[in-house]
């Protein structure tokens, strides 16, 4: 297990390379939950505005 993780030498450049990946990919798979939620409170923002807008006229 230990050549495993040790992989020829190389494993101190490996292993860390696989954690950037996952963490890349992570961050890939929650943006579009964060911009939705961005765009949701803007529509909101927009919608409480017009409201406002029409009722002081």
């Amino acid at each position: 297990m230990k050549e495993f993780l040790a992989m020829g030498g190389y494993g101190a450049y490996v292993w860390p390379s696989y954690a950037i990946f996952f963490i890349v990919l992570a961050l890939e798979a929650l943006a579009p939950l964060a911009q939705r939620k961005r765009l949701l409170a803007d529509i909101r923002g927009r919608l409480k505005r017009r409201e406002a807008r029409e009722d002081r006229t």
